[in-house]
């Protein structure tokens, strides 16, 4: 049996080449995030305002997505400040996120969902 034409060994060398270029303990998206927060981060949870008084991340200012052009000013001059922004799943923080650098924000980090923020913690 010839090893280069057997799916099983092209499989499992792909698998062990994976494996290989796995970085062991890299940070998860939330690690990342809680990092940042603890150095000072602007926190914006960008879910409505009945999900943020639902429960939130103590400190997080509420600016729903689909507010922040509008509401831009109150994140600062400071275009390289760090910015965290969450919702429920990641979809509407990376709207935020996406809406945040094209207003020239360079150092913003949609931190996904909020239980998973919350159970990093």
């Amino acid at each position: 049996m010839r090893l280069q034409r057997n799916p099983l060994w092209l499989f499992l060398l792909l698998l062990i080449t994976v494996a290989a270029c796995a970085k062991p303990g890299a940070e998860t998206i939330e690690q990342q995030a809680w990092k940042k927060i603890r150095n000072g981060a602007l926190l914006v949870d960008v879910r409505t305002r009945k999900e943020y008084e639902a429960g939130h991340i103590d400190g997080a200012l509420l600016i729903p997505y689909d507010q922040i052009e509008r509401r831009i000013a109150e994140f600062g001059d400071d275009k390289h400040r760090a910015i965290v922004v969450y919702c429920r799943s990641g979809r509407r923080a990376g709207v935020a996120e996406q809406t945040l650098r094209k207003f020239g924000f360079t150092n913003v980090l949609n931190a996904g969902g909020y239980e998973a923020l919350k159970a990093a913690k």
